[in-house]
């Protein structure tokens, strides 16, 4: 990617661009090996020590790492999540949040400035999408992190696995995320196993097809959040331009596509989509399909008028999707003293700085 000011960004590069752009500077296409070494590492140019000062210099002068910064760490009391505020290049502020699991670190990544999906029970579309992020800002909160959590923690400290759920709809920044996944995925780059990222989707039926033919095995998440159409577009925009079925029609092309199971998200609000008979709908729906549903609890939005039910509502609701065979589990909610429902720090920030 080539920036506003004519700047490459070199986390966005392939391994074979990253050598034709080396070579461009006139200096032999080992030393694209040396570079991505250091990209891998969170370096900046400066700090490239196996180069010579001139190529350092050359480089400098045509291009940089990644233009993500970590500006504001804050970690949970109750469970060690950590919520992240990076300022990017063009001074834009975006989010994302590591969380803590005993098979490993999870980040959570943003894929946009913001969003335009509109869906109502969400922070981060509040004010719309200011722009799409590139591969290489996408890969540069990785980078940030890994860097920032070995300073702390030692050299053997990294993310394990990435969700895309932080700002933005994946599948509205479509080329660039698929960037991003190959990138991130490149065994000379940061080699992390796609099996081990998913991508929250409110369901662009054809970005789903499209998805499914790029043969990727990332884990599908959709965010349903109702059981038929009159529910969901009461909560997602999205569910004007495609049908639940249609949704559920592209889920089963991916599922052929790449084997693997689709989990589908689901925020209970109170009483719009938590009955039983919104279970029992939801159920034979998903009846036959290879999928897990992912229950969570509405974190409320303050500029929302949408709340969670109740303990009791929670649990019938899950037991009655178990009781007709769809595999069920409610999410565990992490973060809740530190803003770690998606846009909420951001947001509190842009405020901040307002005043």
């Amino acid at each position: 990617m080539i920036d506003t000011d004519g700047k490459i960004e070199l986390a966005g590069l392939t391994s074979e661009e990253l050598k034709e752009f080396v070579l461009s500077l006139g200096e032999s296409a080992f030393r694209s090996k040396q570079i991505s070494a250091w990209i891998k590492q969170g370096a900046q140019i400066d700090e490239m020590t196996n180069l010579s000062k001139s190529l350092r210099e050359k480089l400098a002068k045509a291009s940089y790492v990644h233009g993500v910064e970590i500006t504001r760490s804050i970690v949970s009391k109750l469970d060690g999540t950590e919520k992240y505020l990076y300022t990017l290049r063009d001074g834009n502020i975006i989010e994302g949040v590591r969380m803590r699991y005993h098979y490993g670190d999870t980040l959570c990544v943003s894929t946009q400035v913001g969003c335009r999906m509109g869906c109502r029970f969400c922070a981060s579309t509040l004010e719309g999408c200011v722009r799409n992020l590139t591969a290489g800002e996408i890969l540069g909160q990785l980078l940030a992190v890994n860097r920032h959590i070995q300073k702390l923690e030692g050299e053997s400290a990294h993310i394990h696995n990435i969700v895309l759920m932080g700002s933005g709809e994946p599948l509205d920044n479509y080329d660039e995320v698929i960037r991003f996944l190959r990138l991130v995925n490149a065994p000379e780059g940061m080699n992390i196993s796609l099996r081990n990222i998913s991508l929250s989707t409110c369901g662009i039926v054809p970005k789903l097809y499209s998805l499914a033919d790029e043969q990727l095995p990332v884990t599908l998440s959709i965010s349903m959040h109702a059981p038929n159409d009159a529910i969901r577009k009461q909560l997602m925009p999205i569910a004007n331009a495609y049908t639940v079925d249609e949704v559920l029609k592209a889920c089963r092309y991916y599922i052929d596509k790449t084997g693997r199971r689709v989990i589908f998200e689901y925020a209970l609000v109170k009483g719009v989509n938590c009955s039983e008979a919104d279970a029992d709908e939801l159920s034979s729906r998903l009846r036959g399909l290879q999928c897990h549903v992912n229950v969570i609890p509405l974190n409320s939005v303050q500029e929302r008028d949408l709340s969670g039910p109740d303990e009791e509502t929670i649990k019938a609701f899950i037991k009655r999707l178990e009781i007709r065979h769809i595999s069920a589990t409610r999410r565990r909610e992490m973060g809740d003293d530190i803003q770690g429902a998606c846009g909420q720090l951001r947001r509190s920030y842009l405020k901040e700085a307002d005043v």
